[in-house]
C-alpha cells in the first residue's frame, strides 16, 4: 500500500519462547507499545501507525502462537500473556511506565497486567478488552469435559488456495475491509500450510477452549487497582461486544465502575476490528489521549 510507514522486525527470547516484535520509528521518539487481539498479528496495526500524526517509537508484539512468534502447541491461558508482556515491557522500557494500546485479547491482557503492576503503565486505551462473558461455577464440569474431548483430535484451520482467497475470506468476516487492506492483512496473518494453501497464521491450539472458566470477579478485583488513566473504546457496530455485554446490563456497568479514572468513546461505523475500520478516528484518540 502506498504511503505506509516503514517497520523493522526483533525477535526475543521470551520465557522459552520466539517471540517476534514489530517496531515503528525512531527510537528516540516516545515509545507506544500496541497489542493485538486474538487471530490478529502486529502487522494488523499498520493503519493505525500510518494515521499517527506525531513521531513514535512503536513496539508491537506478535502473541505467543500469533504469526511469527513460537507457540504453545497446547491450550492458551492470559497468565502467559502477561508474563509474556512483563518481560517485553521490561526489555524495551525497564525504567519507565508505558503508553499501552490493547484490542481486544490485547486489551484484555494489558488491562488485567494495569492492575498486577499498576506502576508499569502511564496510559491504556483498551479496545473492546473488558473480559469474557459472565460464567457461572456449575459450567465448569463441562468446561473441562469440552477440553478433554478437543485432546483427542489435533487442532486445524482451514486452508485456502492461495493468498486472494484468503483475503477474500477476511473480506466475508468483515465487509468493511477494502480489497486493498485484505490484501495487506493476508500477507501476514496467512502462512503457507505446507501442501501450496494458505492457513491462518497462529497455533491451531487457540481454538481448543481453556480449561478454566472466567473468573469476572478475580478481574474485577485488579481492574481495581489499575491506577493508569483509562481510555475505553466500544464500536458502534461491534457483533463481538454485543455478544458478549448489554450495554446497560449491571455486569457491564459494575466492570467500568472498577477504574478509577475512566473516559468511555464509541466510535461510529465500525466493528470490532475498529483499527482496520477507522484507523484515522482511533489514531486520533490515541494521541489525544496520551499527549493531554
Amino acid at each position: 500500500m502506498p504511503g505506509m510507514k516503514t517497520c523493522s522486525s526483533e525477535f526475543l527470547q521470551i520465557r522459552g519462547r520466539r517471540l517476534h516484535v514489530r517496531i515503528w520509528g525512531s527510537e528516540a521518539a516516545p515509545l507506544l507499545v500496541l497489542l493485538h487481539g486474538w487471530c490478529d498479528v502486529s502487522a494488523s496495526w499498520q493503519f493505525v501507525v500510518d494515521a499517527l500524526e506525531r513521531d513514535w517509537r512503536i513496539v508491537a508484539p506478535d502473541w505467543r502462537g500469533f504469526g511469527l512468534s513460537e507457540g504453545n502447541n497446547d491450550a492458551y491461558w492470559f497468565p502467559d500473556y502477561i508474563a509474556d508482556l512483563d518481560a517485553l515491557l521490561l526489555h524495551y522500557s525497564p525504567n519507565d511506565p508505558v503508553r499501552l494500546v490493547g484490542h481486544s485479547l490485547g486489551g484484555n491482557a494489558g488491562t488485567l497486567y494495569a492492575g498486577i503492576r499498576p506502576e508499569r503503565i502511564e496510559k491504556l486505551v483498551n479496545l473492546e478488552g473488558l473480559g469474557l462473558r459472565l460464567y457461572m461455577p456449575e459450567e465448569a464440569a463441562e468446561r473441562y469435559a469440552n477440553w478433554l474431548d478437543q485432546l483427542r483430535d489435533a487442532p486445524t484451520f482451514r486452508s485456502y488456495p492461495d493468498r486472494t482467497a484468503f483475503a477474500a475470506r477476511l473480506q466475508k468476516e468483515n465487509p468493511r475491509l477494502t480489497a486493498e487492506k485484505a490484501r495487506y492483512l493476508a500477507q501476514f496473518m496467512g502462512e503457507d500450510d505446507g501442501a501450496g494453501g494458505i492457513r491462518q497464521a497462529a497455533d491451531p491450539h487457540h481454538r481448543w477452549v481453556n480449561p478454566i472458566i472466567y473468573r469476572v470477579e478475580e478481574a474485577k478485583s485488579i481492574w481495581r487497582r489499575v491506577t493508569a488513566p483509562v481510555l475505553w473504546v466500544t464500536a458502534a457496530d461491534s457483533a463481538i461486544f454485543k455478544q458478549l455485554f448489554a450495554i446497560d446490563s449491571e455486569d457491564y456497568r459494575s466492570r467500568l465502575a472498577c477504574f478509577r479514572e475512566l473516559r468511555e468513546v464509541t466510535v461510529q461505523d465500525c466493528g470490532h476490528n475498529l483499527h482496520h475500520d477507522q484507523p484515522q478516528q482511533v489514531a486520533q484518540m490515541i494521541e489525544e489521549f496520551f499527549i493531554a
